[in-house]
């Protein structure tokens, strides 16, 4: 039986090469979406320490909320709410929040420029050297907090960071592999978290 030509040969060898490297290729990005997903806080108690400000990104009212009863539980000197949109102010937000505009909206500044987290570190930078502030408290969604802290160290690496995340009610962090909606984002923010990285790297 004669054998199949060399051409058919290499195809075949490349095939199988291609195969095995996307396996391998797969496999790493399971690998990584688990590391990934071990990053990302779990419930427990929030760090008593206090800071000059408290920080929340926009994204849900459950980080406005957590962000104003930190501010009036004296945790941090001053509010500040990145990424906001350019025609909501303080009183509205406070409106909102059913709190009093009198008691805390001396406390709050908004930022309107961010329109990602990058930009929201950026936004943060800028406020918080005109502050003359040297630590923050970080708000914003447990998924999103290991991509948060590499944009905000990035754009303030001599600034101390206070995690402080906060757990939407529709995320699964225990066996989230079980649930569509919480993989999906997982994996969403696993890809920018890379994205994140790699641009630091190049910088």
């Amino acid at each position: 039986m004669s054998r199949p030509p060399a051409s058919r040969r290499r195809g075949r060898s490349r095939m199988r090469a291609g195969l095995w490297t996307a396996l391998v290729a797969t496999m790493l990005w399971f690998g990584g979406l688990v590391w990934y997903a071990s990053l990302i806080p779990r419930p427990g108690a929030p760090s008593p320490v206090k800071s000059e400000a408290i920080v929340v990104l926009t994204g849900g009212s459950d980080r406005m909320a957590e962000g104003l009863r930190l501010l009036e539980g004296g945790f941090g000197r001053k509010l500040f709410v990145s990424g906001v949109y350019h025609r909501v102010e303080v009183k509205e937000l406070l409106r909102v929040a059913k709190k009093n505009p009198g008691e805390l909206e001396c406390c709050i500044e908004l930022g309107y420029t961010a329109d990602n987290t990058a930009g929201n570190a950026r936004e943060t930078a800028a406020w918080m050297d005109k502050e003359g502030f040297r630590s923050l408290r970080l708000v914003t969604a447990s998924y999103h907090m290991p991509r948060s802290l590499i944009e905000f160290h990035r754009a303030m690496p001599g600034i101390e960071i206070i995690v402080h995340p906060v757990f939407p009610e529709g995320f699964k962090h225990d066996e989230w592999w079980l649930w569509p909606g919480s993989t999906t984002l997982i994996a969403s923010e696993f890809g920018k978290y890379l994205m994140a990285l790699v641009r630091i790297e190049s910088s």
